[in-house]
Parts: structure tokens; C-alpha cells; sequence
């Protein structure tokens, strides 16, 4: 393969999304208001096609266009009956939680979810226990997003892997931090555009190649397992429900979801956005994870040495003319660069809004706007080398990195906000055993690789985390009247007088 002919629309569109973080910077400059709540979360002025566009393309990261297709590739169609639930992830996230928490947001000023769990919780410990959770597990998933794009670059363009690591890293790192939300928003939906248009050019590789579907299904079917929803055995069932609750169900509980719901314009864009959302994420998650079923009709076995993350960029280098294998690598890194600009602004904003404007010495002069928007920019690009400096020494399969992240953050946020948002009792107490809880069974039960049966371990989160918020809150301390009236007005004139904080 011609590799310069390939790096050249990698080049373009990495020089097209460094071009709109300057944007974006340019267009925040005219903007008057709060620096923070334009920087973090675009002065909550998204309409509905960007808002869904930056969801859905933080959601699907490197894991989705690279690891699960491998996996995909190796298990079969049992992989991508799993992948099936990633569809719902919108819905759950927009409509079971999303407008509740925007329209809390509004009501406190709030740019952040460590600001949202402050409000609710009344409690800086909680809130700085949150704060250093994002920090910890999106540095873990930045770091596998990271060792994703390098490893694109060292297949597909023969480039070395640490070379490739160092463009990958600035380039998304420098457009975020001068971009800020509003340049990671647009950034995404132009990722997202390019991750359908690379699936496509992918899935007219496996077809050319493979002769056709009827010859790949033959040639799949040389293996009845691949057929089978449980593959032969390989997908036990015990399995498949607990990875349908950790991409399904407990995506109410992931950060970098629930943030993005603080940032829409009004309720029209929110119904807009559930509908756009819902049908792109569907296209990607069980278009990936098929093609990457498919590509068992192209490729039939794994070179000595490589891991299944192996298979999306050598069926791209493998089967494509040198300029449709660069647009098709561009989806695959569209996929990854989405996913960490979103991590790393978020990642900023723990340090910068939840940390150091929270707890800086009270006395002298407080920042302004300018010297904020210095200090954010540097934040942002320190974390985002941090993680490049982490992936130096890669990660051995993707997709499980980000399925660990994804338990981590589920098992320390998916009842503080689930509970917190709908039950009245839900108190700091509970909220603080359960996230500390939780995460640590969880990390815990991963170490030890407990057997479950087959399941992920996020059961053992989830459910030790349960248990203590429920133990923790009817023990605890209830939260006072002017909490429970902003998080559930209906509650007025029920309160007696008797209540705390009455």
C-alpha cells in the first residue's frame, strides 16, 4: 500500500479538527457570560443533531470501531446479539435522567456532575470522592483510546507505534484544550459523520473481498458456532445479562454521558436528540460489530503474535486502495479522538472546577476570566500527555480496558444518581458507602477474578453498592428541606414541619 497516499485525508482531517478547536476558541472569545460554563459545557447552547452527535460519539469509542469488531471477528454473530443493547444507551441516559438533571443544572449553576452530586448531597467529602473517581478511570480509558489510535497508525500507515502515538495524542489534545466543550461538540459531529462514512467503505471492502455475502456466510458457516446467539457456549448466558446491564442498563451511570445532558438548549433539542441519537448509535454498534463478523469471511485466521484489535486495521490495509483506506481510517480514529476530547474536558473540569476553584485559598484576588482560561487550557493539555505517557507501554486488549473503566464509574455513580434523582430518603451517607463500596468490590472482585458463573463483575458492584446506599441512607443523617424541594418540588407542602431543616 501506498502509505502517503494514505496519510494524506488522515492529515486533512486531522488538520480540519485542529481548525475548528481554534474556531470554537475564536467564537467562546465573542461570547460573554460565565468562562466556566461556556469552557465545560458550551454555555448549555447545543441543539438537538450536535447534542446528539457529541453523545453518540463519546460513546462509541476506539473499543467500538477496533476491539469489539475484533471480538466480533472471533466469536461471531453472538457478539453482535450482544452489542444490541448499546442502542438503548441514548433513551436511558436522555430520557430517564437527562432532562431532571439539566433542568437542576440551570437551577444551580451547575457545569459539572461532581456539581450535581454536590447539590444533592450537600457534601464536599462525597463531591471530592467523585472528582478523583472520574480522574482515576478516565485516565485508565483515555490511555487505552490513545494506544487505539496509535495502533491505526502503526498498521495502517506503517507508522511507528510510539510516532504515531505522539501525532495522535497532540493533535486531539491541543484542539480540545483550546476548544474547550463547544470545539469538543462540533469536533464530534463531524467524528460522527466520518464514523458512518467509514463504516460504509469497510463494509464494501468485506463484501469486495470476501465475494460477496453469500460466500462469507459460507465461510462462516464452516463454523456453526459463529451462528449461534451463545457461540457454541463461548457466550454464556449469565454473561450476556450481565454485559447487557453494564453497556444497557448502567450507562445511567457513566459521567461523561450524564454531563453531556447539562449542555442542551431546550427541551425541543433534548426529543430531537433522543430520536437522531438512537438511530446512529444503532447503525454503529450493530454495523461494527457485524462487519467485524463478517470480516471472518476475509480474514481466517490472526498473524503470530497479534490480538483480535488486530483485525479492523489489517482488513483496512489489506483490502483497500491507499486513498479509501485513509477515509476508512479516519472513521476508526474519529471514533477514538471523540472519546478522549470528551474524557479530557471532563477530566479538566474535575481538576479546575470540582478541585481547584472549590478549595483555592479564599484570600486575594480570584481569578478572572483570563487567567481561568489559561490555567484550564494547561490542565486540560497536562492530563491529555499524562495519558499519552501511560499508553506508552500499551494495553493488551481495548475493548476490556474501557469494559473496566465503564464497571468503575457504574459502580460509584449509577445509584448516587439513580436513587438520588428519584428517592427522597437517598442522603450522603448512603451515597458516600455505595460509591466507595462499590468501586472497591468491584476493582477488588476484578483483581481476584472472582468466578461468577460467567457473569462481569459489575454485578458484584452494582449489587454491594445497592445494598450499602440503601443501609447508608435509612441510617444516615436526612437530607434538609431545601435540597429535597430543588431535587423534588412536588414534595411541597408535604414536609412537616417536624422534618430536619424545617
Amino acid at each position: 500500500m501506498n502509505t502517503l497516499l494514505t496519510l494524506v485525508p488522515v492529515f486533512i482531517f486531522l488538520v480540519t479538527l485542529l481548525a475548528i478547536g481554534f474556531f470554537a476558541r475564536m467564537k467562546a472569545k465573542k461570547l460573554s457570560g460565565n468562562f466556566s460554563s461556556e469552557y465545560f459545557i458550551g454555555s448549555r447552547s447545543l441543539g438537538g443533531f450536535v447534542f446528539a452527535m457529541t453523545f453518540v460519539a463519546t460513546y462509541s469509542s476506539v473499543s467500538s470501531f477496533v476491539g469489539g469488531p475484533g471480538l466480533a471477528w472471533e466469536r461471531g454473530f453472538g457478539w453482535v446479539y450482544y452489542a444490541t443493547i448499546q442502542i438503548v444507551s441514548v433513551m436511558m441516559v436522555m430520557g430517564v435522567v437527562g432532562k431532571k438533571i439539566a433542568i437542576i443544572g440551570r437551577k444551580t449553576g451547575s457545569v459539572t456532575v461532581v456539581d450535581i452530586v454536590r447539590s444533592r448531597y450537600s457534601s464536599d467529602i462525597l463531591a471530592n470522592i467523585s472528582a478523583v473517581v472520574v480522574l482515576v478511570f478516565f485516565t485508565a480509558m483515555m490511555a487505552a483510546q490513545y494506544s487505539g489510535g496509535a495502533r491505526l497508525f502503526e498498521a495502517a500507515a506503517n507508522v511507528d507505534y510510539k510516532v504515531g502515538l505522539v501525532i495522535f495524542a497532540l493533535v486531539v489534545v491541543v484542539y480540545t484544550a483550546i476548544g474547550g466543550y463547544r470545539g469538543v461538540a462540533l469536533t464530534d459531529t463531524i467524528c460522527a459523520i466520518v464514523m458512518l462514512l467509514g463504516m460504509v467503505i469497510i463494509g464494501f471492502a468485506i463484501t469486495r473481498s470476501g465475494g460477496g455475502i453469500a460466500a462469507i456466510m459460507e465461510k462462516i458457516g464452516e463454523d456453526p458456532a459463529r451462528l449461534e446467539i451463545r457461540s457454541g457456549g463461548r457466550l454464556s448466558v449469565p454473561f450476556l445479562l450481565s454485559q447487557w446491564l453494564l453497556c444497557g442498563f448502567c450507562t445511567l451511570g457513566l459521567p461523561q454521558s450524564l454531563v453531556r445532558t447539562l449542555s442542551y438548549r431546550d427541551s425541543r433539542s433534548l426529543h430531537r436528540a433522543m430520536i437522531y441519537g438512537t438511530v446512529v448509535i444503532g447503525l454503529m454498534m450493530v454495523g461494527m460489530h457485524l462487519l467485524g463478523t463478517l470480516s471472518r469471511g476475509v480474514i481466517t485466521e490472526l498473524p503470530p503474535g497479534k490480538t483480535t484489535d488486530a483485525i479492523m486495521p489489517m482488513l483496512i490495509v489489506q483490502n483497500l486502495h491507499p486513498v479509501p483506506a485513509g477515509f476508512a481510517i479516519i472513521g476508526t480514529l474519529a471514533a477514538t479522538m471523540s472519546t478522549v476530547s470528551s474524557l479530557l474536558i471532563m477530566a479538566s473540569s474535575a481538576i479546575i472546577k470540582d478541585l481547584w476553584l472549590r478549595y483555592r485559598p479564599k484570600h486575594g484576588t480570584p481569578p478572572d476570566d483570563r487567567q481561568l482560561r489559561r490555567f484550564s487550557v494547561l490542565v486540560t493539555l497536562g492530563i491529555g500527555l499524562i495519558s499519552m505517557l501511560i499508553a506508552v507501554k500499551p494495553p493488551s486488549v481495548i475493548v476490556w480496558i474501557n469494559l473496566f473503566a465503564f464497571g468503575g464509574l457504574q459502580s460509584a455513580f449509577f445509584w448516587t444518581f439513580l436513587l438520588g434523582l428519584f428517592w427522597k430518603k437517598a442522603n450522603a451517607t448512603g451515597a458516600t458507602l455505595a460509591m466507595i463500596g462499590g468501586v472497591a468490590s468491584y476493582c477488588l472482585a476484578m483483581a481476584l477474578r472472582l468466578p461468577l458463573g460467567g457473569s462481569h463483575h459489575i454485578v458484584i458492584g452494582i449489587s454491594v453498592s445497592l445494598v450499602l446506599f440503601i443501609a447508608g441512607s435509612l441510617l444516615g443523617k436526612p437530607e434538609d428541606e431545601k435540597t429535597i424541594l430543588l431535587f423534588f418540588p412536588e414534595a411541597a407542602g408535604r414536609i412537616s414541619p417536624c422534618q430536619p431543616g424545617a
